[in-house]
């Protein structure tokens, strides 16, 4: 199989992620809200796996070390200024919902939340693009590092949505359609690494720098806030999880 199909495949999988916001529908949110922590602790687990024992390797074939860590940090920048352009409101929901009387901004937050994570998701596609470029293991490792990310953030978005107004259906809708801009990543990214020498090298550390910032200062913040040295201690080994599965994918899967 062509690398620009399991691109394809991986990336459709990924899109379709999004469609389990439903599932949202059949448990309290108390319920929900507790799952969805070890979720993002898991999630974040496996992306830090991800970019320490597989893309930082990787790329550190293709670099030289110094350049390889200046790549990662410009990434981190970059996703730190995408962040603060685009998602603001998007991880700031919390706040929101607490405050009745800025209820009526709702739902222009709701389609803000769309764009962020047309973006996200987009972001999410280059980085399987470059990712399965650049080797078969690869791209299987990230792939599986996304889409276990993609879940606790699909269910957040399909609630933001449908606190924003949306019905239920077309929340589902509209999430599965901005989930769709990972194929525009992806082909984007296809499309530059086979006729510019050269880029895989440049964008796989910014990849690592994504995953990243997306563990550390996404996911992780949102556990800072529970209490209790035994949840803790749960959070602590849910993430140390998320890293044992990529670390077993890194060793299991054959390497080009």
């Amino acid at each position: 199989m062509s690398a620009l199909l399991w691109i394809l495949v991986s990336v459709f999988i990924v899109s379709s992620i999004s469609l389990i916001g439903v599932i949202a529908l059949f448990f309290n949110k108390k319920f929900l809200g507790n799952i969805l922590l070890f979720l993002i602790s898991f999630a974040a687990g496996a992306l830090i796996g991800a970019a320490f024992l597989d893309l930082i390797p990787e790329a550190l074939e293709h670099n030289p070390e110094q350049i390889t860590f200046v790549y990662i940090i410009i990434g981190i920048l970059i996703f730190f200024v995408l962040e603060r352009v685009f998602g603001y409101y998007h991880h700031h929901h919390k706040h929101i919902h607490k405050h009745k009387e800025i209820k009526k901004y709702v739902k222009g937050f709701a389609y803000l939340n769309l764009i962020s994570d047309g973006l996200h998701n987009f972001l999410d596609g280059m980085v399987i693009a470059i990712s399965f470029l650049t080797s078969f293991e690869l791209g299987i490792i990230a792939s599986i590092a996304v889409i276990i990310h993609e879940i606790p953030q699909e269910i957040g978005d399909f609630g933001i949505l449908v606190y924003g107004g949306f019905t239920r259906l077309r929340a589902l809708m509209y999430n599965f359609l901005f989930a769709l801009t990972a194929f525009l990543g992806a082909l984007v990214t296809y499309f530059f690494s086979i006729n510019i020498r050269g880029v895989n090298e440049i964008l796989l550390p910014i990849a690592a720098g994504n995953f990243i910032y997306l563990a550390l200062a996404d996911l992780l913040p949102e556990i800072h806030h529970e209490q209790g040295f035994q949840r803790t201690m749960m959070h602590v080994l849910t993430l140390i999880s998320g890293i044992f599965i990529i670390w077993l994918m890194t060793n299991l899967l054959p390497h080009n």
